[in-house]
């Protein structure tokens, strides 16, 4: 697995890829390379004028690529239902990829439904979202859903006690939890849909220079973003290697955790990554799941054929 390469991605024609965020950073490198390799590509985003450039980037990348946009706001629930209904009622997905995501909030702020904005977006907006679409991932005869966590879901600030923050709050904090719970949800969703053919993976990018540093605040932060994304984070296309292997690999299982193999695991090819301890915790898969559909009030039947 350690040598593995974009190259060696199986040909993808005839499978449809869903990616959140895929109009900047990690998620439009990974459409990019699915759509290389055959693939139609959806790119879901909130700015439509956005969208409309990823798709363009897209189609320069893959000239017989077919690409579509859908616009979807993770942090409006609204928006979520309206995205997923479109999806689910004819639609087939074969491949979701969960990448969208905010981090280093200063301060807390919160989503259209008053969820905290951090883990509104990173793991709330996508259990809703998934929950909805799943009629189009359940179409596909071999459906991968990939959830892209971070490093940061190991942090001791990581833990999922006081999920919105509402006894204290810190930016960096916020965005462990929200990683943590990445993590935690894509593994239950791997035990609730064992002995089925879904495959439900998570992954870590490692660090790379993305759209996500833009919530960085104060001259110090000015100062090292810059220096940072020269000399100590990798790029997008490489932080989309993980994501893509756990995608398109015929080598890995449900339930896995993937991360790049290379120093202090940064970047480098794709291999299996430690797990934060008690992570797979199957109490606190099924805690964290109820605690989903009770703070979205959307809830995530894997046999409906309309959850919608």
């Amino acid at each position: 697995m350690n040598h593995w390469t974009p190259d060696d991605i199986p040909d993808q024609s005839g499978r449809t890829a869903l990616i959140t965020g895929g109009n900047g950073g990690i998620g439009l490198e990974t459409a990019r390379t699915l759509a290389r390799h055959g693939a139609r590509v959806i790119l879901a985003g909130r700015s439509r004028a956005r969208l409309d450039q990823a798709a363009e980037a897209v189609r320069a990348a893959a000239p017989e690529a077919r690409t579509d946009t859908l616009t979807l706001d993770l942090s409006d629930l609204s928006s979520v239902r309206d995205a997923a209904t479109q999806i689910a009622e004819t639609e087939t997905v074969d491949l979701l990829i969960n990448n969208a995501g905010v981090m280093n909030l200063p301060e807390r702020r919160t989503t259209h439904d008053g969820l905290e904005m951090t883990v509104g977006v990173n793991h709330l907006g996508h259990f809703a979202f998934d929950a909805q679409v799943w009629p189009a991932v359940r179409r596909s005869s071999a459906p991968r859903v990939v959830t892209v966590s971070a490093i940061a879901a190991r942090w001791p600030t990581g833990g999922l006690d006081d999920l919105m923050s509402e006894k204290s709050y810190r930016a960096m904090g916020a965005y462990a939890k929200s990683k943590r719970a990445n993590i935690v949800y894509t593994l239950e969703l791997a035990r609730r849909t064992a002995g089925s053919s879904v495959e439900a993976l998570v992954v870590h990018p490692g660090s790379a220079m993305t759209g996500l540093q833009q919530h960085g605040t104060g001259v110090l932060s000015r100062m090292i973003t810059p220096i940072a994304a020269r000399l100590l984070m990798g790029s997008a296309e490489g932080a989309a290697w993980p994501s893509l292997y756990a995608a398109t690999s015929p080598h890995v299982d449900s339930g896995r955790f993937i991360g790049p193999a290379g120093r202090d695991q940064t970047s480098g090819a794709p291999k299996p990554a430690k797990l934060p301890a008690g992570a797979d915790d199957p109490a606190v898969g099924r805690r964290l799941w109820a605690t989903s559909e009770q703070l979205t009030g959307v809830p995530f039947d894997l046999e409906a054929d309309d959850t919608v």
